[in-house]
Order: C-alpha cells, then structure tokens, then sequence
C-alpha cells in the first residue's frame, strides 16, 4: 500500500479531514482558480478544472465557493493570482520530502515552510536533491464496496490505467500522468465514480521510520498541511501497518 494511500488512511481515521473544512475549501478554491486561469472556466474544455471539480464534490464544497472561484480565475471577478511552487526538504528520520504549494508570496511561504521545517528538526534542500527520488503518476481513488478485486483491475486495465493497489478501505488506480483524465472518464462510463482524481509524487526508494520518527513526520506533514499556501506533501516515508495503527491511536 502507497504512502500516498496510507497517509490519507490516517487523516480519514482521525477526522482531521472534516475538522479542517474550511482550509479544505480554501486550498481547493485556489486550485479552481489556477485551472480556470490556465484552461477557462468551462469544465468540458478543461481537463484541469474537471479534476478539481471532482476533489469539490467530494469535500462537499458549497455551489456559490466553486462558481466565485472559477470567476476569479476567469477574471470575471477579482482575485489574486497564485504561483505553483515546489519545495524539497528533509523530514525525520532522513525521510525526503515534496511540498507543493500555491503562493502570492513566494518570501512570506518560503520562511513560513522553512519554520515549519526546522520545527520538526527537518532542514530544507537544494532545488533537485529530493525530486530526483519521486515519479509523476496519476492516482483515481474509488470506494471498494461492490467491486471485487478482480473487477476493478479488469475495468482499470480496459481503461489504460497501468495498475491497481488493492489494500486498505481504497482502490487506487494508478495511471500515466498524461492518462488520468482519459482513465477517469473511462471509468466514469463504466458507472464508477471517483471520490478523487489527482496527479501524485510516487517514491522510487523508500525510507522505513521508527514510531518516533513517524509521529514526527505525521505531525509535521499536519503542520505543513495547515498552512493556508501548502496543497500537497509527499514524502518517501515507508509505513508498515503497524505503525499505521500506532499513528492512527494517538
């Protein structure tokens, strides 16, 4: 089961999802606002703003927040402009890090991370040192009731996606980067329905932790995740299900 996979286990466990709604909201609204600026704000034209779209419905995101931000985005109404930014650093226990972030302020956001970093006796690193670790690739999250394994990789395959992760209460269906809409689509017109659609950061080599350290790590990637400019974390963190279960008891 992917890093990926097992962090959003435990935020699901411990509610930190609901908790944080408004954040959620927050982060999300800017996405709609970079997609609608890069794509225009039809979704049928814009693969990008399908996707965040998607991520709305299953946060539950009220009409009025989506529409206000496309129109931002749009220039139909006014709004800031974000820069995508990515920074890489080390976590506990070694563990190497991305940080993705959507700024108006690249100084105010780079000392804001760099804190948080050195918080949690992480440090930052230089541009190139960590990215070289990680692959690009599309991952669709689906509910596993009603689908057995063996549907879901039939259905996946017959999709284009190149492989499916079975473990915990998720199907994640892995693609190519530059096949997630089209995977996402297929699958749609099979009546499967994502509950997310996202371009992630896979590790190519994995760094196992400690209990110690990995409580280290969850509280720092919590800490980044609260801030208002901070929209993803990936880390190359190994978690066994045994320090799942630990983390998730805390």
């Amino acid at each position: 089961m992917s890093g990926h996979s097992k962090w959003s286990t435990i935020k699901r466990k411990k509610g930190a999802l609901d908790a944080k709604k408004g954040k959620i909201f927050s982060k999300l609204a800017k996405e709609l606002a970079v997609a609608a600026r890069a794509g225009g704000g039809d979704p049928a034209s814009n693969a990008k703003l399908r996707t965040v779209l998607i991520a709305c419905k299953a946060a539950n995101m009220p009409k009025d927040n989506i529409e206000r931000a496309i129109k931002k985005g749009t220039g139909e109404l006014p709004g800031v402009a974000y820069e995508e930014v990515r920074y890489e650093c080390y976590g506990p226990g070694g563990v190497a890090m991305l940080v993705d972030v959507l700024t108006d302020n690249k100084r105010r956001t780079v000392a804001e991370i760099r804190h948080i970093i050195t918080k949690f006796n992480g440090s930052m690193a230089e541009t190139g040192a960590v990215r070289w670790n990680f692959d690009q690739r599309g991952v669709i999250t689906l509910p596993k009731e009603g689908l057995t394994e063996e549907e879901i990789f039939e259905k996946a395959i017959e999709a284009g996606a190149e492989d499916v992760d079975t473990d915990g209460d998720r199907y994640e269906v892995m693609t190519a980067p530059s096949e997630l809409h089209a995977v996402s689509e297929a699958l749609e017109a099979m009546g499967l329905i994502p509950e997310e659609v996202k371009l992630t950061m896979v590790p190519k080599t994995t760094v196992s932790l400690d209990e110690k350290s990995l409580s280290s790590l969850i509280k720092l990637t919590e800490a980044l995740e609260d801030n208002d400019d901070v929209q993803d974390v990936f880390s190359n963190a190994d978690i066994t299900d045994e320090a799942m279960a630990a983390a998730m008891e805390e």
